[in-house]
């Protein structure tokens, strides 16, 4: 007699659902998959209801990949429900890993995300000033939606992460790498992020070029020039992430002429990415004098979104306003 199949779960928090599009992008490896597993859970392609999953015995699920940040009460609940379903619960993607796009908003106070957005945004007719409510009465039904949380959190600082797979997707090679690896049984310690350890300048072709000692004059963004294709970024002033980002993902941004942006997540060996290719190009500016230093970096405007634009929620800086580099900071924890 066979042994039952693998139960795994898939789950969609505070992301695009480019991750969910990921799966997908398996093409026929997924029927493979389909054949050794059974999906339990898989709200955006199938019908599944909540009280199922409360319904199963803990830790029945052998797996759940949870794609997406925790922004809201409920995203919170799921995730701990899954965590308790579960044996491994899989961060799958920059989301879920460290915050992603979404713990960008940690710049805002929950407070001025709500202003904006029902009151103040230019496409936005709000006379009366009306939000959302949490709870609202109608015809003796108590309708209620979820909380926003003070700030985004990546997946393991809400519960427990046995495993991460980064990416913003993760690529297709990366998600059929792990998923063999959890059905084979052949999974490393726990904690380990399922992509090689290594810069994505080892695998990117540029790195011929990539220069040994830099003075950067100026900094361009991507749209000002027309990018060399053969010639690495930082050697033509363009902010690129690779030296400070895990590989993996096949350098698909630098093969369309597009500089990393750091999807893939830090290696283990440097603690913050954003600070580590912050601190290798401020010291490598050719100014010397403050006013100088200051119109250099004027082509770096938005340094948060360019250093931390998957990872604020895990940075050193956690919570901060997004103010220039030469502004004064104000930390909001």
């Amino acid at each position: 007699m066979s042994s039952p199949k693998p139960k795994i779960a898939f789950y969609w928090c505070a992301s695009c659902g480019g991750c969910e599009e990921t799966v997908v992008d398996l093409a026929e490896d997924i029927l493979g998959v389909i054949e050794k597993v059974d999906i339990v859970l898989w709200p955006v392609a199938m019908d599944f209801k909540y009280k199922n999953v409360e319904a199963m015995p803990d830790k029945s699920i052998t797996a759940t990949l949870l794609n997406g940040a925790i922004r809201s009460s409920e995203q919170e609940e799921m995730a701990r429900l899954l965590r308790r379903k579960s044996q491994f619960l899989i961060a799958y993607g920059s989301c879920a890993v460290s915050g992603g796009i979404p713990s960008l908003a940690n710049q805002f106070t929950r407070e001025q995300i709500l202003k904006f957005n029902y009151e103040d945004a230019p496409t936005v007719v709000n006379e009366a000033k009306t939000r959302p409510r949490l709870e609202y009465q109608n015809n003796g039904h108590t309708l209620t939606l979820p909380e926003l949380r003070n700030v985004v959190r990546a997946l393991d600082q809400v519960v427990d992460v046995d495993y991460y797979v980064p990416g913003c997707p993760p690529t297709p090679n990366i998600t059929k790498t792990a998923i063999t690896a959890l059905l084979e049984g052949k999974l490393p310690p726990k904690g380990s992020v399922l992509a090689p350890n290594i810069a994505l300048c080892d695998e990117c072709p540029r790195k011929r070029t990539r220069p040994t000692s830099a003075s950067f004059m100026d900094f361009k963004r991507p749209h000002q020039l027309l990018a060399d294709p053969e010639l690495c970024f930082l050697a033509q002033s363009v902010v690129c992430m690779g030296p400070a980002t895990r590989s993996g993902c096949g350098s698909q941004c630098p093969a369309g002429n597009m500089p990393c942006t750091g999807c893939f997540g830090p290696t283990s060996r440097v603690r913050d990415q954003g600070v580590k290719l912050m601190s290798s190009l401020c010291a490598n500016i050719a100014a010397k004098e403050e006013d100088e230093i200051g119109k250099v970096l004027e082509g770096i405007p938005d340094p948060i979104g360019t250093f931390y634009r998957y990872g604020l929620a895990k940075s050193l800086l956690r919570r901060k306003m997004n103010l220039p580099f030469s502004g004064e900071r104000n930390g909001h924890g």
